[in-house]
């Protein structure tokens, strides 16, 4: 019997086998023609990233993280201010609130979707004022490629005068009540590192915006805050460019991406069906369609080690996103906590694990890792939360 292949918890090469001859070719094309900072290709994929979702403008970045702090920079945030975050997430969420001097005040989680919970928003927006701080933003974070419940959080926002920005990293493109992540909020925020679901072959990153004048503005504070040419800076800004080559690389992945997240959809359903007896399985709100960055499913707090090394015996993989909410980390659990704390939080924290994802899983895969899923949470060491 011959050895089964190595299982990847996402498999790039198998999105390179489908269109690596239209890669190489848009890549050389760039080397050939030497423009490699903000060359044509740049204009064009952001042209088409806002079309995708139906935003009027998009800014292409050096990376996820720079798309949060320029946004950040164009609002003027700075020390005094607070945004409100979730703590359930990647770090770079609220980093950029305190490189700007401004203050990070966490907030509740829902437990269904993992997003941000719209009802914990009052008691955030409470925290920060009995902390003396002036509420400014409010930055929703799409996590594992759901949109976030934008209805209750736009009302939220407007009635006290908030800007929302949308870190959309996991979950650009998700669909939410007939609208598209990317075009929801004051601003949108991607990230294309390579393990996105839309990822290029390094770091990129990109802000969506229907403002015109926020869009001009982003465009000069990316270029060391140019004014008419790049030898007028007419304000303080920072080096922060998508390069050419990774708008090549993006553009080509654009045209398939669509196909992908359809493809997530099926990987995805079959999880659920397989395994939603035996295990608390994702859920997606009404009218949502996922981008599925991961599948997460939750098992007890003290058996997720043994049914990880379970999985890994069988030779799949798996990932815990995140094992310790912001707030409880060292560099963030000075800054404020939303009402009498975030239970939620550090509750799924310790119980999640994200299974092998991605559009190019095959269903014999598939079906391998939900046999092994399926043994490892009947064994007396995996009981299921």
């Amino acid at each position: 019997m011959s050895e089964r292949p190595a299982i990847e918890f996402i498999d790039l090469k198998a999105q390179r086998q489908r269109i690596g001859t239209a890669m190489d070719e848009a890549i050389l094309k760039v080397v050939h023609d030497g423009n490699y900072i903000l060359g044509q290709q740049v204009q064009q994929f952001e042209t088409e990233l806002a079309a995708f979702c139906g935003a009027k403008h998009a800014i292409g970045v050096a990376n996820g993280t720079d798309a949060l702090i320029l946004v950040l920079e164009a609002l003027g945030a700075g020390p005094g201010d607070a945004v409100i975050c979730p703590s359930f997430t990647f770090a770079a969420t609220a980093e950029v609130v305190a490189w700007m001097g401004a203050t990070p005040v966490f907030a509740e989680i829902d437990e269904a979707t993992y997003n941000i919970d719209p009802k914990g928003l009052a008691a955030a927006l409470e925290t920060a004022k009995k902390h003396e701080l002036t509420p400014r933003a409010l930055i929703s974070v799409d996590l594992f490629g759901q949109a976030c419940d934008y209805e209750p959080i736009e009302a939220f926002c407007k009635q006290n005068g908030l800007v929302l920005i949308s870190d959309s990293a996991q979950g650009y493109g998700a669909r939410y009540k007939g609208r598209v992540a990317g075009a929801i909020g004051d601003f949108a925020t991607t990230s294309f590192f390579p393990a996105k679901p839309l990822g290029c072959y390094g770091d990129g990153g990109a802000i969506l915006t229907d403002n015109n004048e926020h869009a001009a503005l982003l465009m000069s504070l990316r270029f060391h805050g140019k004014g008419s040419y790049k030898y007028d800076n007419v304000r303080v800004g920072v080096n922060s460019r998508l390069d050419t080559i990774q708008a090549a690389v993006l553009i080509e992945k654009l045209k398939v991406y669509a196909d992908e997240i359809d493809k997530r959809q099926v990987v995805a359903q079959r999880y659920t069906a397989a395994l939603k007896d035996l295990v608390v399985t994702p859920h997606v709100m009404p009218d949502c369609v996922s981008t599925w960055a991961q599948y997460t499913i939750r098992v007890s707090a003290d058996r997720r080690d043994a049914f990880q090394a379970a999985l890994k015996a069988k030779g799949v993989p798996s990932t815990v996103y995140y094992p310790k909410p912001l707030h409880q980390q060292t560099a963030y659990k000075h800054f404020p906590v939303a009402g009498n704390g975030l239970p939620i939080s550090e509750r799924v924290a310790q119980e999640v694990v994200a299974l092998p994802m991605h559009p190019y899983l095959d269903a014999a895969t598939q079906d391998y890792i939900i046999e092994a899923v399926r043994e490892a949470l009947a064994a007396p060491t995996a009981a299921v939360a």
